[in-house]
């Protein structure tokens, strides 16, 4: 895989669209271009199901005047100063955005720090189609298992090049590379399903296709003969870490921006107040080395500096790009990113940080409750912060894990939830958002 974006000619390009929108009548523009280039095999039962590979650069120009804002994107190929009088002339028809422009120039990155986001490894199609056909046979090969889902490998990498009217021009790129696995255990109506993953920016860290497929048939044959269990109240519910991940992304939404502005976020009038449970911080950092969600500089060309979002929980800090800030009466604090033509707030290496005991204490501590490995529907209100999902997972009965258990909502409304978290000590950082074993209690459950 190149390790180049073959940044200095998209610079160029990015510059001269930048200076034909201003030369058209624009009082200021950025121009943005994404690089992507991936291949991947998928396969099922032995066999290639399909090979894919695509490349894409994809261009977008913004053009402000005055107040007024357009957005116009391209392929490669495109008239660059057709593109930039179109946008313009789109630009003077568009109605006023009080909070439209770039970020402050005083906010601009001016070092690029190099964050280590790419692996050159070239990874063949051969290659991938032998990982996948490795993790699926290492998946059917565990006794218990009846059928595969199929498995896949895939490797890509992306680039970012942004060049702004008022002084930025930067680049980076990063590498991604994936291996996955689903299988079914059991027959007939006693059939139940799991999968297991990794994804890395360094193929030689990804967990081998063997132990991914290992992993993937142990979770399903777990979850053979489950029962319901009655309805309770109360109860302590004990989070898998791959559902907590899920759970510190719905916290993220709740103190992302443009959430609070909009007023969709049952957090939007809680900044300085605690809103998680004593002692807990979620911390956010894109400049973490070989991070995930790492980037030098965001959407805007603004360098984000690690934050504690809550500390001991107490909510700090919105995720805000410029717009969002300036809506809010606030400056931008790096976490604008680029969706297609826009720029809107988003999280970078989030993490729930780790509590002090491992998760088998925490679970011992619990004595009788539910650990969930698996989360059913999007019953979340973000408005008010109503939590009602669909659950599958194990039973505790004396500290242990026990039968597994299916065919259960569990309700609870997220404030009272985040007031009752304890974690467990088993972060796994290499994931965009991190979190432990998580403990919650008061929760009810929904049974027979």
């Amino acid at each position: 895989m190149p390790n180049q974006i073959d940044s200095a000619n998209l610079l160029e390009r990015a510059e001269q669209l930048v200076d034909l929108a201003m030369k058209a009548g624009a009082d200021k523009a950025d121009a943005v271009v994404v690089r992507s280039r991936s291949k991947g095999v998928s396969v099922r039962l032995g066999k290639v199901e399909s090979t894919e590979a695509s490349e894409s650069d994809d261009f977008s120009l913004r053009v402000f005047v005055g107040r007024q804002v357009a957005s116009v994107s391209a392929n490669p190929g495109f008239d660059l100063k057709a593109l930039a009088e179109r946008a313009v002339a789109m630009a003077k028809v568009s109605p006023e955005d009080p909070f439209a422009g770039l970020a402050d120039e005083s906010e601009l990155a001016r070092d690029i720090p190099d964050l280590k986001l790419f692996d050159d490894t070239d990874v063949s199609s051969d290659e991938l189609r032998e990982s996948a056909l490795a993790m699926e046979e290492a998946a059917r090969s565990v006794n218990g298992v009846s059928n595969s889902l199929g498995a896949g490998a895939s490797a890509g990498m992306g680039g970012l090049v942004l060049v702004t009217s008022h002084g930025f021009s930067g680049s980076y790129a990063g590498s991604r590379f994936s291996r996955s696995v689903g299988v079914i255990a059991g027959e007939g109506t006693k059939m139940e399903r799991d999968h297991d993953f990794d994804s890395r920016l360094y193929f030689a860290e990804l967990d081998s296709p063997e132990e991914i497929g290992r992993r993937a048939a142990e979770r399903a044959i777990r979850r053979l003969n489950p029962r319901q269990v009655p309805t309770a109240s109360n109860l302590t519910v004990v989070f898998d870490p791959r559902i907590a991940r899920g759970f510190v992304g719905t916290i993220a939404g709740a103190i992302n921006g443009s959430s609070v502005a909009r007023k969709t976020s049952f957090l939007r009038d809680k900044m300085g107040q605690q809103v998680l449970k004593a002692g807990l911080s979620i911390t956010d950092d894109p400049l973490k080395v070989r991070g995930s969600s790492s980037r030098p500089f965001d959407g805007e060309g603004v360098s984000g500096t690690p934050l504690t979002m809550i500390e001991d929980g107490v909510l700090k800090h919105w995720f805000l790009s410029s717009s969002v800030a300036r809506e809010l009466g606030l400056k931008t604090n790096g976490r604008g990113v680029r969706g297609g033509t826009s720029v809107s707030p988003s999280s970078t290496n989030l993490a729930l940080e780790p509590g002090d005991i491992s998760p088998e204490e925490l679970i011992r501590s619990v004595g009788t409750g539910l650990y969930v490995t698996d989360m059913i529907g999007s019953g979340v209100d973000m408005i008010t912060g109503e939590y009602s999902r669909g659950a599958s997972g194990f039973w505790i009965e004396n500290g242990e894990l026990t039968y597994p258990v299916s065919e259960i909502t569990l309700a609870s409304n997220l404030k009272q939830m985040f007031m009752r978290i304890t974690p467990a000590n088993d972060i796994d950082r290499k994931f965009g958002v991190a979190a432990p074993t998580l403990a919650i209690e008061g929760m009810t459950l929904a049974g027979l």
